[in-house]
């Protein structure tokens, strides 16, 4: 019978049948998928994969509209040092870091929870750094239509570190800023300053 998986775009198959699928890559890459410690690996890779992939069936919107509040307040709104894990879609392998959100209101705010909660919509696919920085930063800017968005994400990419050039200490460091945070240099600046550290000495 079809799980309520299979009608979602990342997970495309049932639970069956994408262990049977991890069990022939098993199959295929030398392995016994009947020996003892292998025997449960294609259900619980398969699991994992699909818990890996939920931002899919998560709505950006209806997540940010439900801690949607009306105020005056003008001044910048941050969220910093947001965990984030997510897979590569070139390796399927990991990339995780620190995602920094800010935006200045416009009569609106967001509740701060439903921030983090929007970074796991889009890193719970699979992901490049750079398209996941901008849909954070669009989706924040439709929603809840601020002054300015500006979104900051640094990230470890384990298809760097593990394979091809197996640089261990490099971060890529990705950023997208929208409205005053685009056009502002001094707003920009704030913000850049405050996630640094600078107003503590950092």
């Amino acid at each position: 019978m079809p799980t309520k998986a299979e009608s979602k775009p990342g997970v495309a198959l049932a639970d069956a049948s994408l262990s049977e699928l991890f069990r022939e890559v098993l199959a295929r890459i030398g392995e016994d998928p009947e020996r003892d410690g292998l025997l449960r690996t294609p259900d619980r890779v398969a699991a994992s994969m699909q818990f890996l992939t939920r931002g899919y069936s998560q709505d950006a919107e209806q997540i940010l509209r439900k801690a949607l509040f009306e105020v005056s307040y003008d001044q910048m709104v941050i969220v910093k040092d947001i965990e984030m894990f997510s897979l590569c879609e070139h390796h399927l392998l990991p990339f995780f870091g620190k995602v920094h959100v800010a935006y200045v209101p416009s009569g609106k705010v967001i509740g701060l929870s439903k921030v983090p909660r929007l970074v796991d919509v889009f890193s719970r696919r699979l992901q490049v750094q750079e398209r996941m920085t901008t849909e954070i930063a669009e989706a924040i800017q439709r929603i809840i239509q601020p002054q300015g968005v500006g979104v900051v994400i640094e990230a470890r990419h384990l298809c760097m570190m593990m394979r091809g050039v197996e640089k261990q200490h490099s971060a890529a460091v990705t950023s997208a800023m929208l409205g005053v945070f685009r056009d502002c240099a001094q707003t920009r600046e704030e913000f850049l300053s405050l996630i640094r550290g600078k107003q503590n000495g950092g």
